[in-house]
């Protein structure tokens, strides 16, 4: 697998005083799926903020591609480049009066030509499914679309990842699984994604990875089937087992079903036998 991003031994404290990420360590790959669970206070935002190059860690190393970062302007710029950042109301990063626009904001300051710019924006825009928005002004679309314009927007930086706080809050069933569905296809595309979502579900259903933060360490990391399974560890960690998974457990249905339509199948499995 290509690595994109490494923490070594990651710390850093807003206060001097306690730590708001403690000796992290961890490696995200090109086109992995990883949700971060927590609850609030247990760093998921800070390892982001640092992740991006908004915060400097004042302890251990971060790699991008292999490379240590320094920290000198050039490879910030790089980093937030390549590390895309999506925050969880869409509203404080839309600021320009059309979609189009808004899209194009970033591209524009590369200093790349109109052309790229072009480019890059179309490809942002029929990823998120947004072509026919493009004229509309974004602070008139709904919660869902201007969801995507936020996500859109850093696609046309051509970011190596993408993190994302709260992708699926206050989104309606549909919006929600037209996020899932433009997820899916840019991690097919190689992306690598990580969310950071308080919704076990919709984690669950998702990831292929979770990371459980605590008290700014990372308390657990490993596939989504063994990390629901360690009662100690979600009760430690103030985590409940997904409603598919205890769903699963109790009628005996395995492979344990991510979607609804696996559990109907897997029942029906399991009256055959």
């Amino acid at each position: 697998m290509v690595e994109i991003l490494r923490f070594e031994q990651v710390g850093y404290s807003y206060d001097g005083e306690r730590e708001a990420l403690k000796q992290v360590d961890v490696t995200i790959h090109q086109g992995e799926k990883v949700a971060l669970l927590g609850n609030n206070g247990a760093g998921k935002s800070t390892f982001f903020l640092c992740a991006n190059g908004i915060l400097k860690p004042q302890k251990g190393k971060v790699y991008l591609e292999g490379k240590e970062i320094h920290w000198d302007k050039q490879e910030i710029t790089e980093l937030r480049q390549k590390i895309g950042l999506v925050f969880q109301e869409a509203d404080s990063q839309l600021i320009a009066g059309t979609v189009e626009s808004e899209v194009s904001f970033g591209p524009m300051n590369l200093k790349i030509s109109e052309d790229d710019v072009r480019e890059r924006v179309e490809d942002a825009l029929g990823n998120m499914g947004l072509k026919t928005l493009r004229k509309r002004a974004p602070h008139y679309l709904s919660g869902g679309e201007k969801k995507r314009v936020s996500i859109a927007d850093v696609l046309a930086m051509r970011p190596r990842m993408l993190l994302m706080d709260e992708p699926a809050s206050s989104l309606d069933p549909f919006n929600c699984g037209m996020l899932k569905e433009n997820l899916d296809k840019l991690s097919g595309q190689g992306m690598g994604l990580v969310i950071a979502t308080h919704d076990i579900d919709f984690a669950w259903e998702w990831a292929e990875r979770i990371l459980i933060f605590h008290d700014g360490v990372i308390e657990a990391d490993g596939q989504p089937e063994e990390i629901f399974a360690r009662k100690e560890l979600l009760e430690r960690c103030r985590l409940k087992k997904p409603l598919l998974f205890q769903v699963g457990q109790i009628y005996g249905v395995k492979p344990i079903p991510r979607t609804i339509e696996e559990l109907k199948s897997g029942m029906e499995k399991e009256r055959v036998d």
